[in-house]
């Protein structure tokens, strides 16, 4: 391979192990999803059979103990999996993504017992999990949702509507947050909720600008029955469950924003070493040099970023500051990033015969999903000047 042009990321993978398994994801992408990428997102075709093996070959559950199925890999490794997927096709890494944060409530918080009875099926026998925390009315202040959950027996029986679920109509179980009592963010707890449950049904799939393979609807619960047993953690206590998983999800989206930045980057480079004007490769001109050397620099690092968040949590350490700046930093550079390289391609940029424009129009979201740019600027300015004052 020449010297010069795109090139596999160099990791840093703390075990051999981890050195396989990024070997195993990276055969897979190159026979799985790279070759029917592009022309499956734009037919808006979900991967179903992609994500059933990806279960089975233990990718899905990376993160988690070994005991339960998981592949026990710490968070560093995990996402750097995340990002070599969503570098290939962004629907694989956030679904991959979204799947572990739907998976987050039950291994956190659940009894041993839950754990045992659905853990392992969860995160690696084939099911796709979502997860619904957003409502039409409630985005970033999610301890407004109205979504109600009220004890019949030993049942707990779910009305309302989730909005802006991602794999709605599709997962094979959703994480839940609904409103228990009248207490604010302490009146919320969190169900485990079966995808087939009787009164549960989703709506046509949003029409997005990007991101057309991965469905976005919203799931409505008419009279959704869901036993005692399959609450997670105590009553009251939903809050904390989700607070806990957008903390992690949160890295899991920045390691996607480097993916798609990283692919985008790959793209503009073998173009401008082989578009040649005025005699010479357009990379030879130094004006588009240096807009690649900063789009290099931003991707590296945002890696860096993540992948210092992710270390802290490894280590037990609080990583809330450190996972909301990873998540600003790494998605801001991929929108730049995905623009400059439609620049750099100019005329194809804008076409749907290059990637570039979908890498752009795939950006957007991640700027949005897991708490906006804006909501991640307040939890950073928290951490440093305390809570804002009263007026």
């Amino acid at each position: 391979m020449s010297q010069y042009g795109p090139q596999p990321v160099e990791r840093d993978l703390p075990t051999d192990e981890a050195r396989d398994l990024l070997t195993l994801v990276r055969e897979l992408i190159q026979r799985e999803i790279a070759p029917t990428a592009a022309e499956e997102e734009r037919a808006g075709t979900f991967p179903r059979e992609t994500f059933r093996l990806m279960s089975r070959s233990g990718l899905l559950g990376l993160p988690y103990p070994e005991e339960y199925g998981g592949g026990g890999q710490p968070y560093e490794v995990y996402l750097q999996v995340v990002e070599e997927l969503a570098a290939a096709r962004l629907t694989v890494g956030l679904g991959t993504s979204v799947h572990s944060l739907a998976c987050h409530g039950l291994a956190g918080f659940g009894s041993k017992e839950q754990r045992t009875e659905h853990l392992p099926d969860m995160l690696g026998g084939g099911l796709l999990g979502a997860y619904c925390l957003s409502e039409p009315s409630a985005g970033s202040d999610a301890a407004a949702l109205r979504t109600r959950a009220e004890r019949d027996g030993d049942d707990w029986v779910l009305t309302g509507t989730k909005a802006w679920i991602t794999h709605a109509g599709i997962a094979d179980f959703y994480t839940v947050l609904a409103r228990t009592a009248e207490d604010g963010a302490h009146g919320i707890t969190a169900f485990l909720v079966p995808g087939d449950a009787e009164g549960l049904t989703a709506a046509p799939p949003e029409h997005k600008m990007g991101l057309n393979g991965s469905p976005t609807a919203q799931l409505h619960f008419d009279g959704v029955r869901v036993p005692d047993e399959r609450r997670l953690g105590d009553e009251g206590q939903g809050f904390a469950v989700a607070l806990s998983a957008l903390d992690s999800g949160r890295l899991g989206i920045a390691a996607c924003a480097v993916g798609v930045a990283q692919a985008a980057l790959d793209e503009a480079l073998a173009y401008t070493l082989g578009r040649e004007q005025f005699g010479h490769p357009v990379a030879d001109f130094q004006g588009l040099r240096f807009m690649l050397a900063d789009m290099a620099t931003r991707i590296e690092a945002g890696r860096s970023l993540y992948l210092a968040a992710a270390r802290r949590r490894d280590a037990g350490l609080p990583f809330t500051q450190q996972a909301a700046m990873a998540k600003l930093f790494c998605t801001d550079a991929a929108m730049q990033t995905t623009t400059d390289a439609v620049q750099l391609l100019g005329g194809y940029g804008y076409t749907a015969d290059f990637p570039a424009e979908r890498y752009m129009r795939e950006a957007k979201v991640l700027q949005i999903v897991e708490g906006t740019n804006q909501i991640q600027r307040m939890v950073i300015a928290r951490r440093l000047a305390g809570p804002e004052s009263g007026r």
